[in-house]
């Protein structure tokens, strides 16, 4: 019988297998990976957050999950603005730190 719904696969990811290296190769060039606290001041004052699923904290965390494909397709509408960088309570230089996930998540 047809009840008009499904089981979705489940999303759980298994922290024994992902890449650590990556984080510590970023936070080798960028230790504001490590400072954010993910309070989210950034993408409250996201300008393309308003139209994109630009996120610098969820990227980040897809990181550390070793999502690096989803942590490239979040930060894909960042305009490099510098709004989150002035609003950041740790003072974290959030472009070079976008900059540099990029850089590292595109090559993987």
């Amino acid at each position: 019988m047809d009840f008009g719904f499904g089981i979705t696969p489940s999303s759980r990811i298994n922290l024994d297998e992902v890449d650590l290296q990556a984080i510590q190769d970023i936070a080798k060039e960028d230790p504001g990976i490590q400072e954010c606290m993910a309070c989210g001041t950034c993408s409250a004052v996201c300008t393309a957050g308003k139209y994109t699923d630009n996120s610098l904290r969820r990227a980040i965390l897809a990181v550390q999950n070793g999502q690096f494909k989803k942590a490239e397709e979040l930060l894909q509408g960042c305009l490099l603005c510098g709004k989150c960088t002035m609003v950041c309570p740790r003072g974290i230089n959030t472009r070079h730190l976008i900059l540099t996930i990029t850089k590292r998540v595109t090559s993987k």
